[in-house]
Protein backbone atom coordinates (compact mmCIF):
# COMPACT_ATOMS: atom_id res chain seq x y z
CA UNK A 1 0.00 0.00 0.00
CA UNK A 2 0.98 3.66 -0.82
CA UNK A 3 1.32 5.94 2.18
CA UNK A 4 2.92 9.03 1.02
CA UNK A 5 0.58 11.29 2.74
CA UNK A 6 0.57 9.69 5.95
CA UNK A 7 4.87 10.08 5.65
CA UNK A 8 4.34 13.42 5.20
CA UNK A 9 1.83 14.21 7.77
CA UNK A 10 4.17 12.69 10.06
CA UNK A 11 7.04 14.43 9.17
CA UNK A 12 4.84 17.73 10.23
CA UNK A 13 3.94 16.49 13.22
CA UNK A 14 7.14 15.83 14.37
CA UNK A 15 8.06 19.51 14.51
CA UNK A 16 5.61 20.40 16.61
CA UNK A 17 4.33 17.62 18.61
CA UNK A 18 6.67 15.74 20.68
CA UNK A 19 7.23 11.97 18.73
CA UNK A 20 4.72 13.46 16.06
CA UNK A 21 2.10 11.68 18.27
CA UNK A 22 -0.45 12.66 21.46
CA UNK A 23 0.13 8.93 22.87
CA UNK A 24 3.44 6.69 22.31
CA UNK A 25 1.91 3.86 20.82
CA UNK A 26 0.92 5.52 17.51
CA UNK A 27 4.49 6.30 17.01
CA UNK A 28 4.90 2.60 15.47
CA UNK A 29 8.24 2.47 17.67
CA UNK A 30 7.30 -0.90 18.20
CA UNK A 31 6.77 -2.25 15.24
CA UNK A 32 9.28 0.85 13.06
CA UNK A 33 7.86 2.35 10.25
CA UNK A 34 5.95 5.37 9.71
CA UNK A 35 2.28 5.24 11.45
CA UNK A 36 -0.93 5.67 9.27
CA UNK A 37 -2.80 8.28 9.53
CA UNK A 38 -6.95 8.05 9.35
CA UNK A 39 -8.97 10.55 7.48
CA UNK A 40 -12.56 9.11 8.57
CA UNK A 41 -13.57 5.57 10.07
CA UNK A 42 -17.21 3.85 9.00
CA UNK A 43 -18.41 0.36 10.35
CA UNK A 44 -15.53 -1.66 10.43
CA UNK A 45 -13.17 0.26 8.37
CA UNK A 46 -10.50 2.70 8.63
CA UNK A 47 -10.07 5.37 5.39
CA UNK A 48 -6.28 6.87 5.78
CA UNK A 49 -5.20 9.85 4.22
CA UNK A 50 -3.94 7.71 1.08
CA UNK A 51 -7.38 6.49 0.49
CA UNK A 52 -6.36 3.14 1.90
CA UNK A 53 -9.48 1.01 3.43
CA UNK A 54 -8.32 -0.68 6.26
CA UNK A 55 -10.76 -3.61 8.55
CA UNK A 56 -9.94 -2.40 12.28
CA UNK A 57 -9.24 -4.26 15.09
CA UNK A 58 -7.77 -1.73 17.39
CA UNK A 59 -11.31 0.30 17.35
CA UNK A 60 -10.07 3.08 19.13
CA UNK A 61 -8.31 0.52 21.90
CA UNK A 62 -12.04 -0.83 22.67
CA UNK A 63 -14.85 2.20 22.77
CA UNK A 64 -15.88 1.43 19.02
CA UNK A 65 -18.05 -1.80 19.64
CA UNK A 66 -20.19 -1.32 17.38
CA UNK A 67 -18.47 0.47 14.63
CA UNK A 68 -17.29 3.27 13.67
CA UNK A 69 -19.90 6.51 13.03
CA UNK A 70 -22.44 4.69 14.75
CA UNK A 71 -25.48 6.25 13.85
CA UNK A 72 -27.26 6.69 17.08
CA UNK A 73 -24.27 8.02 18.57
CA UNK A 74 -23.68 10.36 16.05
CA UNK A 75 -26.50 11.88 16.42
CA UNK A 76 -26.75 12.15 19.92
CA UNK A 77 -23.42 13.95 19.63
CA UNK A 78 -24.66 16.49 17.15
CA UNK A 79 -28.13 17.30 18.80
CA UNK A 80 -26.73 17.98 21.70
CA UNK A 81 -23.76 19.89 20.49
CA UNK A 82 -26.63 22.33 19.18
CA UNK A 83 -27.01 23.31 22.54
CA UNK A 84 -24.34 24.37 23.69
CA UNK A 85 -20.84 22.55 23.89
CA UNK A 86 -19.98 22.74 27.74
CA UNK A 87 -21.73 24.20 30.89
CA UNK A 88 -19.72 23.46 34.06
CA UNK A 89 -22.71 23.45 35.58
CA UNK A 90 -24.94 19.94 36.66
CA UNK A 91 -27.13 18.45 33.08
CA UNK A 92 -30.21 15.98 33.58
CA UNK A 93 -27.61 13.67 31.17
CA UNK A 94 -25.22 13.05 33.53
CA UNK A 95 -27.96 11.44 36.04
CA UNK A 96 -29.81 9.71 33.09
CA UNK A 97 -26.43 7.99 31.80
CA UNK A 98 -25.55 7.19 35.75
CA UNK A 99 -29.06 5.87 36.86
CA UNK A 100 -28.42 3.28 33.04
CA UNK A 101 -24.90 2.49 34.26
CA UNK A 102 -25.54 1.55 37.61
CA UNK A 103 -28.78 -0.75 36.52
CA UNK A 104 -26.79 -2.45 34.26
CA UNK A 105 -23.82 -2.97 36.49
CA UNK A 106 -23.91 -5.40 39.78
CA UNK A 107 -22.58 -4.26 42.86
CA UNK A 108 -22.38 -0.62 42.27
CA UNK A 109 -24.98 2.16 43.68
CA UNK A 110 -23.41 5.08 42.63
CA UNK A 111 -20.94 6.26 39.63
CA UNK A 112 -19.17 9.60 39.08
CA UNK A 113 -17.81 10.91 35.35
CA UNK A 114 -14.44 12.18 35.11
CA UNK A 115 -12.58 12.25 31.50
CA UNK A 116 -10.46 9.44 30.79
CA UNK A 117 -9.45 5.96 32.23
CA UNK A 118 -6.58 7.17 33.82
CA UNK A 119 -8.09 9.98 35.82
CA UNK A 120 -10.32 7.47 37.06
CA UNK A 121 -8.06 4.78 38.06
CA UNK A 122 -6.07 7.46 40.00
CA UNK A 123 -9.26 8.54 41.47
CA UNK A 124 -10.35 5.08 42.28
CA UNK A 125 -6.84 4.47 43.96
CA UNK A 126 -7.29 8.22 46.46
CA UNK A 127 -10.91 7.23 47.19
CA UNK A 128 -9.85 3.62 48.61
CA UNK A 129 -6.36 5.61 50.80
CA UNK A 130 -9.04 8.05 51.95
CA UNK A 131 -11.66 5.30 53.01
CA UNK A 132 -9.09 2.49 54.53
CA UNK A 133 -6.71 5.73 55.66
CA UNK A 134 -3.56 3.05 54.43
CA UNK A 135 -1.16 4.49 51.84
CA UNK A 136 -0.08 1.55 49.97
CA UNK A 137 -1.54 -0.40 46.68
CA UNK A 138 -0.86 -3.35 44.83
CA UNK A 139 -0.57 -3.46 41.46
CA UNK A 140 -0.30 -6.37 38.70
CA UNK A 141 2.83 -6.04 36.25
CA UNK A 142 1.63 -5.85 32.94
CA UNK A 143 -1.23 -4.14 34.12
CA UNK A 144 -1.51 -0.80 32.58
CA UNK A 145 -3.87 1.46 34.74
CA UNK A 146 -3.24 5.11 32.83
CA UNK A 147 -0.26 7.52 33.11
CA UNK A 148 -0.64 8.35 37.06
CA UNK A 149 2.66 8.51 38.93
CA UNK A 150 1.25 5.55 41.37
CA UNK A 151 1.26 3.27 38.32
CA UNK A 152 3.88 3.79 36.44
CA UNK A 153 5.74 1.14 38.34
CA UNK A 154 8.47 -1.89 37.46
CA UNK A 155 8.86 -4.61 39.31
CA UNK A 156 11.60 -4.77 42.57
CA UNK A 157 14.08 -7.28 42.76
CA UNK A 158 12.31 -9.71 45.15
CA UNK A 159 8.77 -10.40 46.38
CA UNK A 160 8.70 -7.89 48.96
CA UNK A 161 10.98 -5.20 47.92
CA UNK A 162 9.40 -1.89 47.04
CA UNK A 163 8.53 -1.22 43.36
CA UNK A 164 11.27 1.36 41.34
CA UNK A 165 10.16 3.98 39.41
CA UNK A 166 9.61 3.11 35.71
CA UNK A 167 9.52 6.92 34.09
CA UNK A 168 11.63 10.29 34.86
CA UNK A 169 9.28 12.35 36.86
CA UNK A 170 7.74 9.59 39.11
CA UNK A 171 9.76 9.94 42.79
CA UNK A 172 10.85 7.35 45.24
CA UNK A 173 8.38 8.38 47.69
CA UNK A 174 5.38 7.73 45.23
CA UNK A 175 6.72 4.53 44.16
CA UNK A 176 7.55 3.09 47.60
CA UNK A 177 3.72 2.99 48.26
CA UNK A 178 3.10 0.55 44.85
CA UNK A 179 3.85 -3.16 45.34
CA UNK A 180 4.39 -5.32 42.26
CA UNK A 181 2.57 -8.47 41.98
CA UNK A 182 2.39 -11.45 39.54
CA UNK A 183 -0.63 -11.72 37.10
CA UNK A 184 -2.09 -15.15 38.30
CA UNK A 185 0.19 -15.69 41.10
CA UNK A 186 -1.99 -15.64 44.55
CA UNK A 187 0.86 -17.14 46.35
CA UNK A 188 2.62 -13.65 45.63
CA UNK A 189 -0.10 -11.54 46.55
CA UNK A 190 -0.26 -13.26 50.12
CA UNK A 191 3.48 -12.90 50.44
CA UNK A 192 2.97 -9.32 49.90
CA UNK A 193 -0.01 -8.82 51.94
CA UNK A 194 1.94 -10.55 55.14
CA UNK A 195 5.24 -8.19 54.24
CA UNK A 196 3.00 -5.10 54.75
CA UNK A 197 0.39 -6.19 56.70
CA UNK A 198 -2.43 -3.65 57.76
CA UNK A 199 -0.85 -1.08 55.08
CA UNK A 200 -2.24 -2.08 52.20
CA UNK A 201 -4.95 -0.08 50.77
CA UNK A 202 -6.29 -1.90 47.54
CA UNK A 203 -5.72 -4.24 45.15
CA UNK A 204 -6.36 -2.90 41.74
CA UNK A 205 -6.26 -5.15 38.52
CA UNK A 206 -7.79 -5.54 35.07
CA UNK A 207 -9.63 -8.88 35.77
CA UNK A 208 -9.01 -9.09 32.13
CA UNK A 209 -5.42 -7.93 31.61
CA UNK A 210 -4.90 -6.24 27.66
CA UNK A 211 -2.05 -4.34 28.16
CA UNK A 212 0.33 -7.65 27.80
CA UNK A 213 -2.14 -9.28 24.93
CA UNK A 214 -5.13 -10.66 26.35
CA UNK A 215 -4.57 -12.54 29.43
CA UNK A 216 -7.54 -14.00 31.20
CA UNK A 217 -7.28 -14.94 34.89
CA UNK A 218 -6.44 -18.30 35.76
CA UNK A 219 -9.29 -20.30 37.34
CA UNK A 220 -9.75 -18.93 41.07
CA UNK A 221 -7.26 -16.26 41.04
CA UNK A 222 -10.02 -13.65 41.07
CA UNK A 223 -12.39 -15.73 44.14
CA UNK A 224 -9.11 -16.18 45.39
CA UNK A 225 -7.90 -11.88 45.90
CA UNK A 226 -11.40 -11.47 46.74
CA UNK A 227 -11.02 -13.56 49.85
CA UNK A 228 -8.05 -12.39 50.50
CA UNK A 229 -9.13 -8.77 50.44
CA UNK A 230 -11.95 -9.71 52.41
CA UNK A 231 -9.39 -11.33 55.38
CA UNK A 232 -7.37 -8.30 55.29
CA UNK A 233 -9.25 -5.17 55.07
CA UNK A 234 -8.47 -4.76 51.39
CA UNK A 235 -10.55 -3.15 49.14
CA UNK A 236 -10.52 -4.44 46.06
CA UNK A 237 -10.37 -2.32 42.61
CA UNK A 238 -11.17 -3.45 39.38
CA UNK A 239 -9.83 -1.68 36.37
CA UNK A 240 -12.68 -1.85 33.62
CA UNK A 241 -12.00 0.45 31.58
CA UNK A 242 -11.24 -2.00 28.45
CA UNK A 243 -13.61 -4.77 30.23
CA UNK A 244 -16.40 -2.72 31.07
CA UNK A 245 -19.63 -2.87 28.85
CA UNK A 246 -17.86 -5.22 26.25
CA UNK A 247 -17.25 -8.47 28.18
CA UNK A 248 -20.98 -8.26 29.43
CA UNK A 249 -23.35 -5.51 29.97
CA UNK A 250 -21.94 -5.92 33.64
CA UNK A 251 -18.36 -6.05 32.48
CA UNK A 252 -16.19 -8.69 34.11
CA UNK A 253 -17.87 -8.56 37.69
CA UNK A 254 -20.59 -9.72 35.49
CA UNK A 255 -18.96 -12.43 33.63
CA UNK A 256 -17.08 -13.54 36.55
CA UNK A 257 -19.23 -13.50 39.35
CA UNK A 258 -16.94 -11.49 41.56
CA UNK A 259 -17.89 -8.30 43.00
CA UNK A 260 -14.74 -5.65 43.43
CA UNK A 261 -14.91 -2.56 45.54
CA UNK A 262 -14.53 -0.18 43.21
CA UNK A 263 -14.73 -0.48 39.67
CA UNK A 264 -13.18 1.89 36.83
CA UNK A 265 -14.81 2.57 33.30
CA UNK A 266 -13.86 4.26 30.27
CA UNK A 267 -13.62 3.01 26.22
CA UNK A 268 -16.97 2.00 25.64
CA UNK A 269 -19.31 4.53 28.45
CA UNK A 270 -18.00 7.24 26.06
CA UNK A 271 -19.28 5.95 22.96
CA UNK A 272 -16.17 6.92 21.65
CA UNK A 273 -15.63 10.69 23.17
CA UNK A 274 -13.21 11.27 26.09
CA UNK A 275 -15.01 9.55 29.80
CA UNK A 276 -13.90 7.57 32.52
CA UNK A 277 -16.04 7.12 35.57
CA UNK A 278 -15.53 4.95 38.62
CA UNK A 279 -18.18 3.29 40.91
CA UNK A 280 -18.55 1.65 43.80
CA UNK A 281 -21.19 1.13 47.00
CA UNK A 282 -22.92 4.16 48.52
CA UNK A 283 -20.70 3.33 51.37
CA UNK A 284 -17.46 4.13 49.61
CA UNK A 285 -18.48 6.68 47.03
CA UNK A 286 -20.20 9.20 50.03
CA UNK A 287 -16.19 9.78 51.01
CA UNK A 288 -16.05 11.65 47.98
CA UNK A 289 -16.03 15.04 47.89
CA UNK A 290 -19.10 16.92 48.72
CA UNK A 291 -20.32 14.30 50.90
CA UNK A 292 -16.79 13.41 52.32
CA UNK A 293 -13.11 14.37 52.79
CA UNK A 294 -11.89 13.02 49.59
CA UNK A 295 -11.70 15.60 46.97
CA UNK A 296 -11.88 14.92 43.29
CA UNK A 297 -13.20 17.16 40.46
CA UNK A 298 -12.55 18.43 37.23
CA UNK A 299 -14.22 21.25 34.63
CA UNK A 300 -14.94 18.92 32.54
CA UNK A 301 -16.57 15.72 33.92
CA UNK A 302 -19.99 15.29 32.70
CA UNK A 303 -19.48 17.04 29.57
CA UNK A 304 -22.48 17.19 27.43
CA UNK A 305 -21.09 15.78 24.64
CA UNK A 306 -19.55 12.92 26.00
CA UNK A 307 -22.09 12.16 27.98
CA UNK A 308 -24.92 12.21 25.05
CA UNK A 309 -22.48 10.23 23.37
CA UNK A 310 -22.10 7.43 26.08
CA UNK A 311 -26.19 7.28 27.01
CA UNK A 312 -26.12 6.61 23.14
CA UNK A 313 -24.08 3.87 23.78
CA UNK A 314 -25.30 2.28 26.69
CA UNK A 315 -28.95 2.25 25.60
CA UNK A 316 -28.16 0.22 22.57
CA UNK A 317 -26.20 -2.00 24.12
CA UNK A 318 -28.52 -2.32 27.23
CA UNK A 319 -31.81 -2.99 24.52
CA UNK A 320 -29.25 -5.84 22.00
CA UNK A 321 -29.67 -8.89 24.05
CA UNK A 322 -27.78 -10.91 21.99
CA UNK A 323 -24.93 -8.37 21.16
CA UNK A 324 -22.13 -9.99 23.65
CA UNK A 325 -22.96 -13.69 22.54
CA UNK A 326 -22.89 -12.23 18.49
CA UNK A 327 -19.18 -10.56 19.37
CA UNK A 328 -18.55 -13.71 21.06
CA UNK A 329 -19.28 -16.00 18.40
CA UNK A 330 -17.44 -13.87 15.87
CA UNK A 331 -14.22 -13.82 18.32
CA UNK A 332 -14.00 -17.41 18.38
CA UNK A 333 -14.38 -17.69 14.39
CA UNK A 334 -11.59 -15.45 13.72
CA UNK A 335 -9.45 -17.42 16.46
CA UNK A 336 -10.18 -20.82 14.81
CA UNK A 337 -9.18 -19.47 11.46
CA UNK A 338 -5.84 -17.98 12.87
CA UNK A 339 -5.57 -20.92 14.63
CA UNK A 340 -5.53 -23.29 11.78
CA UNK A 341 -3.45 -20.77 9.17
CA UNK A 342 -0.77 -20.55 11.84
CA UNK A 343 -0.43 -24.24 12.24
CA UNK A 344 -0.48 -25.11 8.51
CA UNK A 345 2.41 -22.71 8.03
CA UNK A 346 4.45 -24.37 10.95
CA UNK A 347 4.59 -21.01 12.96
CA UNK A 348 4.60 -21.23 16.87
CA UNK A 349 1.99 -19.26 18.42
CA UNK A 350 -0.35 -18.71 21.37
CA UNK A 351 -4.34 -17.59 21.25
CA UNK A 352 -5.57 -15.70 24.21
CA UNK A 353 -9.42 -14.82 23.96
CA UNK A 354 -12.00 -13.69 26.08
CA UNK A 355 -15.43 -12.18 24.98
CA UNK A 356 -14.80 -10.41 22.08
CA UNK A 357 -10.60 -9.43 22.84
CA UNK A 358 -8.35 -11.84 21.59
CA UNK A 359 -4.55 -12.03 20.66
CA UNK A 360 -1.93 -13.77 19.18
CA UNK A 361 1.25 -14.52 20.85
CA UNK A 362 3.88 -15.96 18.80
CA UNK A 363 5.37 -18.48 21.15
CA UNK A 364 4.36 -21.95 22.19
CA UNK A 365 4.45 -21.23 25.48
CA UNK A 366 1.31 -20.62 27.84
CA UNK A 367 0.81 -17.15 28.02
CA UNK A 368 -0.44 -16.07 31.12
CA UNK A 369 1.38 -12.97 32.63
CA UNK A 370 3.58 -10.17 31.69
CA UNK A 371 7.17 -12.79 31.86
CA UNK A 372 5.31 -15.41 30.00
CA UNK A 373 3.96 -12.41 27.00
CA UNK A 374 7.14 -10.85 26.65
CA UNK A 375 8.76 -14.55 25.74
CA UNK A 376 6.93 -13.85 21.99
CA UNK A 377 9.25 -13.61 19.21
CA UNK A 378 8.95 -9.46 18.92
CA UNK A 379 10.31 -9.92 15.32
CA UNK A 380 7.96 -12.23 14.14
CA UNK A 381 5.19 -9.66 15.35
CA UNK A 382 6.73 -6.75 13.61
CA UNK A 383 6.56 -8.67 10.47
CA UNK A 384 3.25 -9.98 10.68
CA UNK A 385 2.23 -6.66 11.70
CA UNK A 386 3.49 -4.95 8.57
CA UNK A 387 2.26 -8.10 6.85
CA UNK A 388 -0.98 -7.55 7.69
CA UNK A 389 -0.90 -4.01 6.87
CA UNK A 390 -0.37 -4.39 3.96
CA UNK A 391 -3.11 -6.57 3.04
CA UNK A 392 -4.89 -4.30 4.38
CA UNK A 393 -5.81 -5.03 8.20
CA UNK A 394 -5.10 -3.26 10.88
CA UNK A 395 -4.09 -4.17 14.25
CA UNK A 396 -2.45 -2.74 17.00
CA UNK A 397 1.20 -1.42 16.21
CA UNK A 398 2.46 -3.53 19.23
CA UNK A 399 3.24 -7.13 20.62
CA UNK A 400 1.44 -6.34 24.09
CA UNK A 401 -1.84 -5.09 22.95
CA UNK A 402 -5.19 -6.93 22.56
CA UNK A 403 -7.83 -6.51 19.57
CA UNK A 404 -11.01 -5.53 20.24
CA UNK A 405 -13.78 -7.16 18.20
CA UNK A 406 -17.15 -5.04 16.68
CA UNK A 407 -20.28 -6.28 15.97
CA UNK A 408 -19.64 -3.80 12.63
CA UNK A 409 -17.25 -7.03 11.25
CA UNK A 410 -19.21 -9.11 8.98
CA UNK A 411 -17.97 -13.29 8.51
CA UNK A 412 -16.64 -11.74 5.29
CA UNK A 413 -14.26 -9.43 6.69
CA UNK A 414 -13.70 -12.40 9.38
CA UNK A 415 -12.45 -14.55 6.28
CA UNK A 416 -10.58 -11.59 4.84
CA UNK A 417 -8.72 -11.30 7.97
CA UNK A 418 -7.94 -15.32 8.10
CA UNK A 419 -7.02 -15.13 4.19
CA UNK A 420 -4.72 -11.63 4.75
CA UNK A 421 -2.89 -14.08 8.01
CA UNK A 422 -2.13 -16.54 5.52
CA UNK A 423 -0.72 -14.59 3.04
CA UNK A 424 0.97 -12.49 5.98
CA UNK A 425 2.92 -15.50 7.66
CA UNK A 426 4.24 -16.83 4.53
CA UNK A 427 6.74 -14.06 4.70
CA UNK A 428 7.55 -14.82 8.02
Amino acid sequence: MIYKRSSALFTDAEKVIPGGVNSPVRAFKGVGGTPVFVKEAKGAYLYDEDDNRLIDYINSWGPMILGHAYEPVVNAVIEKAKKGTSFGMPTEIETKIAQLAVSMVPNIDKIRFVNSGTEACMSAIRLARGFTGKDKIIKFAGCYHGHSDSFLIQAGSGASTFGTPNSPGVTQGTAKDTLLANYNDIKNVETLIDANRGEIACIIIEPVAGNMGCIPPKEGFLESLRSLCNKHNILLVFDEVMTGFRLAKGGAQELYGINADIVCYGKVIGGGLPVGAFAARSEIMNHLAPLGPVYQAGTLSGNPLAMAAGLAMLTELNSDAEVFNRLSEKTEYLHKGITKVLHDNNVPHTINRVGSMISVHFDESEVYDFTTAAKGNNDTFKSFFHGMLNEGVYIAPSAFETWFITDALTYGDLDFTINAVNRAVKNL
